[in-house]
């Protein structure tokens, strides 16, 4: 007797719980194929594609499993637009492990279709145009991202609405002179990257450790001096190297994101390599030392897919433009996945 599409999922559910993470993905994929539009179960593709989840130093993807895992995603929203855990891994499968920075805005304005109101959406799209450089963009949605009408429900989503903020007027501030290009050959920001080419950038730690430590120490040895003879004297010395260590690290963090533009600056042509498929970093910078650290700091699965990029060689035309969804919501529209609304009038008797 053929078993149902319930029947197998449990079994899959059942495998997961055992630990057989194998056998309860074989499951999965029975079900979606007696039942191609259970959601569960292609859920269950999604995740058990994926490396499982660990306590200590995460496994990442490999290029196959993030490909496997976005293809079942797309099923999932598709199947239950309501899903906002497959929309939250399938954004970070295209933008963080394929660099799929144009597959990534129009995923997250797919979702934003779905739930206007939503800030989460509007913060992803905004980190992808900073990271694209396209500031404007980034200015009509901070716009958006802060109306009345949307929905912050959590103090976390607060921090990070104020942090994507941070983030766009740093950046804006940084490249107030120019914007950076990459598919121009001959933009001057090219240059400076060759220059920079044999050094590393600098670290946070090592900027913490050489900046910001020696200058704390001295001003917390001058209070200490002053005012540690005694118990409330010294409560209020730590007080006040907390309050300089805090202050500083806020104060210099535009000073660290200046002395590291020129890597920063390669870091957006990779994403330029990565979401459009063509090349752009000249043969004189790629494998340097630089080049090598940035990759380095990237996820296996976008270092698979860069490494396909390069070998296939086609060179990013120097007028290409990021494919940018019409960020509009029209209020009233019905949503995306809902059939016409003659369709839903009841008949006449």
């Amino acid at each position: 007797m053929t078993k149902s599409a319930e029947m197998v999922w449990l079994d899959a559910v059942e495998a997961e719980q055992s630990g057989d993470r194998n056998a309860a993905l074989e499951a999965a994929r029975k079900t979606v194929s007696i039942d191609p539009d259970h959601a569960d179960a292609w859920m269950g593709v999604a995740r058990w594609s994926l490396p499982a989840e660990t306590k200590g130093r995460q496994e990442m993807p490999s290029l196959k499993q993030a490909a496997k895992a976005i293809s079942a995603l797309r099923k999932v929203v598709k199947i239950d637009p309501e899903s906002f855990d497959a929309w939250r891994l399938g954004g970070v499968l295209l933008v963080d492990h394929l660099g799929m920075l144009e597959e990534g805005l129009r995923w997250w304005q797919d979702r934003r279709e779905i739930a206007p109101n939503e800030v989460a959406p509007l913060i992803e799209q905004i980190a992808i145009l900073v990271r694209l450089g396209h500031y404007e963009e980034c200015a009509e949605l901070l716009e958006e991202l802060f109306s009345d009408g949307m929905e912050a429900t959590t103090s976390n989503q607060l921090a990070r609405m104020e942090s994507v903020n941070r983030m766009v007027s740093r950046a804006a501030k940084m490249e107030e002179d120019e914007i950076f290009r990459p598919q121009n050959p001959k933009h001057p920001r090219w240059a400076i990257i060759e220059r920079m080419k044999k050094r590393k950038p600098i670290s946070p730690t090592f900027f913490l450790i050489t900046f910001i430590a020696p200058i704390v120490f001295l001003l917390g040895t001058v209070a200490m001096t002053l005012v540690g003879g005694s118990t409330w004297g010294f409560i209020l010395v730590f007080v006040f190297i907390l309050a300089c260590f805090m202050g500083l690290s806020k104060v210099t963090s535009g000073l660290l994101h200046k002395l590291n533009r020129h890597a920063l600056d390669l870091d957006r042509a990779i994403d330029c390599e990565t979401s459009s498929g063509k090349v752009c970093i000249p043969d004189g910078i790629r494998g340097s030392k630089m080049y090598n650290a940035m990759v380095g700091q990237r996820m296996p699965a976008l270092s698979e897919r860069l490494e396909l990029v390069v070998e296939s060689g086609e060179k990013l035309p120097i007028r290409w433009k990021p494919e940018i969804p019409d960020f509009t919501i029209e209020e009233g529209d019905s949503d995306w996945w809902e059939p016409p609304s003659d369709e839903l009038e009841p008949l006449e008797d």
